[in-house]
């Protein structure tokens, strides 16, 4: 990571911990503003965790280089996948879980989320995590390298719950593309909970409401 993550904590001694990651060109604080809006007192202590992602070259704009999980190589996102750098950034989500887990937060207690390519790298990752997690939040993204994704999860996460959001009039990330992995996901038996919004690629209050919920519900 270019930068190290940014923490905010909702009181002393934290008993679970929600890691969200950012989308495309943007940084940790993308999403210091929504935490702020969630009211999780119920459920103790949390530490919120805003990793920011690496500055890279990133093909579909002209190799602008910004911050970003991994490469876009065209507006076709199943087509032309940058598997190398969806890994890469898994193995370092992989170790900001295992640092909540040496700060005494055991995985059952860590929520792995994120927003456009931040919700991407959270199904990667989630999926895949060879501990239970309490939750996976996709806001806004896809399930990326979706025909590997059978082979590759771990039996842990088959019973994790997940939320996976969607504006419907998102033109970044069409909603058929989102509806397609959660399509996907249903099929190979995940408790997903899905919830589209008279939105585009960004994120509202009904979607923040129903997400507290998920979050109480998932760490009460």
């Amino acid at each position: 990571m270019s930068n190290p993550p940014i923490e905010i904590e909702t009181g002393p001694n934290p008993t679970a911990t929600v890691l969200l990651m950012h989308g495309l060109g943007a940084d940790g604080n993308d999403f210091v503003p929504i935490a702020n809006e969630l009211d999780l007192s119920s459920v103790g202590p949390v530490r919120f965790v805003f990793p920011n992602a690496p500055v890279i070259p990133v093909t579909i704009n002209g190799g602008y280089r910004m911050p970003a999980w991994y490469d876009i190589l065209g507006a076709d996102l199943a087509k032309r996948e940058d598997e190398a750098g969806l890994r890469r950034s898994q193995e370092t989500l992989e170790v900001l879980i295992a640092n909540e887990k040496a700060r005494g937060i055991p995985a059952s207690r860590i929520v792995i989320a994120g927003f456009s390519q931040g919700c991407a790298m959270a199904f990667m990752t989630g999926l895949r995590h060879p501990e239970r997690l309490a939750g996976i939040v996709g806001l806004s993204g896809y399930l990326p390298l979706a025909d590997l994704t059978a082979a590759e999860r771990h039996p842990a996460n088959q019973q994790t719950p997940i939320f996976q959001a969607h504006g419907q009039r998102d033109g970044v990330v069409v909603i058929a593309r989102a509806i397609q992995g959660r399509d996907t996901l249903k099929a190979l038996g995940y408790d997903l909970e899905w919830h589209e919004y008279p939105m585009e690629h960004s994120v509202c209050m009904e979607e923040i409401a129903d997400l507290n919920r998920f979050l109480v519900r998932v760490l009460g």
